[in-house]
């Protein structure tokens, strides 16, 4: 199936603790059906401190459904994405407004 949301695309939350909020994806795991978005689920881990870190109680995003993610449209709001073929290649598209992703 193809990927209808994929890494840097501005997405939304619509359900869970943090819903409503906005962030960008920067890591999706398709076998998982889960993605990683900048700012949203946010954990805190305890880390022990190495040479490579400063260790602490440090903030890290954890992966997220993808069912629970909706596209951004350019009018800011939630949109479904659909698939069509233009010059014969197929694009995503915006289903609220119709535009080319």
């Amino acid at each position: 199936m193809a990927a209808k949301l994929k890494k840097g695309d501005k997405v939304v939350v619509l359900a869970g603790k943090d819903k409503g909020k906005q962030g960008e994806i920067t890591t999706v795991m398709p076998k998982d059906g889960k993605a990683i978005v900048d700012g949203v689920n946010i954990a805190i881990r305890h880390t022990r401190q190495s040479q490579e870190n400063q260790g602490g109680r440090l903030p890290v995003a954890k992966p997220i459904d993808l069912s629970n993610l909706a596209l951004v449209d350019a009018n800011g709001k939630a949109t479904r994405v659909g698939f069509r073929e233009e010059d014969g290649k197929k694009v995503r598209f915006a289903k609220t407004t119709g535009d080319v992703i």
